[in-house]
């Protein structure tokens, strides 16, 4: 029994048990985690707080999230949190919430860009500043990739138009059903509440033809941990324990540069995804029940 479990452990003396090279991680196809000294310091003052937490909810089950910015360290706190688990006899699994998009990566980000520019475009139009200068211009920044660039407002006040519109339909695309597969995620949930020993899990690689589901066993699992960016998401049903990793825009950036997941981090577009992104997080993280900070220190 989980209560049981949790009630055995001396959290006053507690301390964490030393890294090794087999340690659980998210199950996302050719994802990268680089533990350093800062994730470890978050996880030693994170596990403490979570086994209270799991105490009070005083379930069998418990589910977990792990969500900030895409890049600020779900992957590796998560992996940290659910190995503590394990080593303190809680079995523990920890699930990517970046196997549920609808599209692989590639084509995620195609129709990101496609939403942006159709929607820029149209408002051009209806603000009555699309004309055949514009059309020029708009072409060349497409081809540079610059259209979203903040700074190019100075040169082109117009694109200020252009950027809002694109924008405004960004956000109702990103993190929302039209973009992510909750429904899928809380059938997992749902299965794992009910002790289902067996549960399908997808896998996304990067790849159109790299997506399968492998059976996994949950015979011994008593927490399901869920990193995703999203995973403070109100579609999202059934997480006992929301766990946000605050940070900026610029953290996130850093940090996507040093796990390399993709080729144009430094791209305009992407700042403003992040950016978009950030707001979610803003809202949806008062609701999380442990919260620290990008220094890492908790927060209230």
């Amino acid at each position: 029994m989980l209560k049981e479990k949790t009630a055995a452990l001396d959290l006053k003396n507690w301390k964490a048990p030393e890294l090794k090279e087999d340690m659980p991680h998210g199950d996302m196809p050719g994802d990268k985690i680089a533990i350093g000294d800062d994730h470890v310091n978050k996880a030693n003052k994170i596990f403490p707080l979570l086994i209270e937490e799991i105490r009070k909810n005083g379930s069998d089950k418990v589910v977990v999230s792990v969500f900030g910015g895409s890049g600020v360290g779900k992957s590796e706190i998560a992996s940290l949190l659910t190995y503590y688990l394990q080593e303190s006899g809680i079995g523990a699994y920890v699930l990517s919430g970046d196997n549920y998009p609808y599209r692989i990566p590639l084509y995620n980000d195609a129709e990101r860009l496609s939403i942006f520019r159709a929607a820029g475009l149209r408002g051009l139009v209806d603000a009555k500043l699309f004309n055949d200068e514009v059309k020029e211009v708009l072409f060349k920044l497409w081809a540079d990739e610059t259209d979203p660039d903040l700074s190019k407002i100075n040169e082109y006040p117009w694109l200020e138009e252009y950027q809002k519109a694109g924008r405004k339909a960004l956000k109702g695309y990103l993190g929302t059903t039209k973009e992510q597969n909750y429904d899928e995620v809380n059938q997992i949930i749902d299965e794992f509440r009910k002790g289902n020993e067996k549960i399908y899990l997808k896998r996304m690689g990067r790849k159109e033809e790299e997506r399968w589901y492998d059976e996994v066993d949950f015979s011994d699992k008593d927490v399901l941990v869920i990193e995703w960016t999203h995973g403070g998401n109100e579609n999202l049903k059934g997480i006992d324990i929301p766990i946000l990793l605050n940070s900026t825009p610029e953290e996130t950036m850093a940090h996507r540069r040093l796990r390399a997941r993709d080729g144009k981090v430094d791209s305009a577009f992407t700042t403003m995804v992040l950016s978009v992104e950030q707001e979610e997080l803003d809202d949806r993280g008062k609701f999380a029940k442990i919260r620290i900070s990008k220094a890492g220190e908790i927060m209230d």
